[in-house]
């Protein structure tokens, strides 16, 4: 476990952060092909909604629900990239003390 790999997954970590972040502010971009879809079809239900002079609460509802289920998504994301930063220091930290221990370091 080299601190390439470590210095890998924190650039993923930053990314996942960025991703997380834009998505708390409204924007599309980290979305997948799948929740653009959805995020698509519901806003365009709204636009029906508002064409035939009716409310707009259920299309808002879904596209509510998809950014939720789109941070949820990140979070957990990032809890196994933190969780797997933390196992290589761990095994870094474990080999670094067995070398010293047998003393070849």
């Amino acid at each position: 476990m080299s601190k390439a790999d470590i210095r890998r997954l924190d650039k993923e970590i930053q990314r996942t952060e960025k991703k997380l972040e834009a998505v708390q502010n409204g924007e599309w971009w980290p979305l997948t092909s799948r929740e653009r879809l959805s995020m698509s079809r519901a806003m365009a239900g709204g636009a029906r909604s508002v064409y035939r002079d009716r409310s707009t609460t259920g299309a808002e509802n879904r596209m509510d629900s998809i950014g939720s289920s789109v941070e949820r998504r990140l979070n957990a994301e990032l809890t196994a990239l933190h969780g797997e930063r933390q196992r290589l220091i761990t095994e870094a930290a474990r080999a670094k003390a067995e070398r010293k221990k047998s003393g070849w370091f």
